[in-house]
């Protein structure tokens, strides 16, 4: 006999089914995907529906269902109601949402992911409007490290070379800047600006609630985001609307 269980988690999405019932994509807290059916949520008078919204954490207790696990009971923590009410808190949290969907995966543990997950969106709810496109930069960066991505950013990423500043080249294949030696070697070698890999570093080595204080330049920033964009969609096989959205309107 199935046995119900606990977990607390992260809604990332969620897709109509039927006439009233949703299908929740949850990252749990121990970095794994879990997708659930919360049956009736669409009618009015549910009160599951309306504590499963994107980006809430909240206690679940699931049943083992076929393909889907069944919600039967949730108790919020953090609703983040502010990143749903602000168009580009929205637009930041989308983001966050669309990459764990793409690279979590159900029965495959990353625990550090929720932690920074949960953390980057309670940020995003207060900071500055014109601090968000850094966090999300931030937020990428970290979240590529922990999926065994972290960039190399102080030496050439293939042979430890010294790096030329005034010509930096960032190889998506190899995960960091190149040598000139190493670039007119690879294929998947793209420019960016000098102090990108600077900014990078010092996100990496920053704790998110710190990453506005860092005073970034807005033209670099964005330099920073367009190189991360094409990291992740170099690396994550599955087309991310969100962030391309957000690189394209920013």
């Amino acid at each position: 006999m199935a046995v119900a269980y606990r977990v607390r988690a992260l809604a990332l999405r969620k897709t109509k089914l039927g006439e009233s019932d949703l299908i929740i994509t949850l990252l749990a807290e121990d970095g794994s995907q879990i997708r659930a059916v919360a049956k009736g949520a669409r009618k009015m008078k549910s009160r599951i529906g309306s504590r499963l919204e994107p980006y809430s954490v909240a206690d679940l207790m699931l049943s083992p269902g076929r393909s889907l696990e069944i919600v039967t009971e949730v108790e919020m923590i953090t609703s983040h109601d502010a990143l749903r009410s602000d168009y580009d808190r929205l637009r930041a949290a989308a983001v966050v949402a669309d990459f764990l969907d793409k690279v979590s995966v159900e029965g495959q543990a990353e625990s550090r992911t929720f932690a920074l997950s949960t953390t980057t969106l309670d940020v995003m709810e207060t900071a500055d409007v014109a601090d968000l496109p850094l966090l999300v930069v931030a937020f990428l960066a970290k979240g590529m490290a922990m999926h065994g991505y972290r960039p190399a950013l102080t030496a050439c990423a293939c042979c430890a070379a010294a790096t030329v500043p005034e010509d930096t080249r960032f190889s998506l294949s190899a995960g960091g800047v190149l040598c000139p030696a190493c670039a007119g070697q690879d294929s998947s070698v793209v420019r960016t600006a000098p102090d990108v890999p600077v900014v990078l570093g010092a996100l990496l080595g920053a704790k998110l609630a710190d990453v506005s204080a860092l005073g970034v330049p807005s033209d670099l920033t964005h330099d920073a985001l367009i190189l991360m964009k094409a990291f992740v969609t170099y690396h994550v096989p599955a087309r991310m609307k969100a962030l391309d959205a957000y690189t394209r309107e920013g």
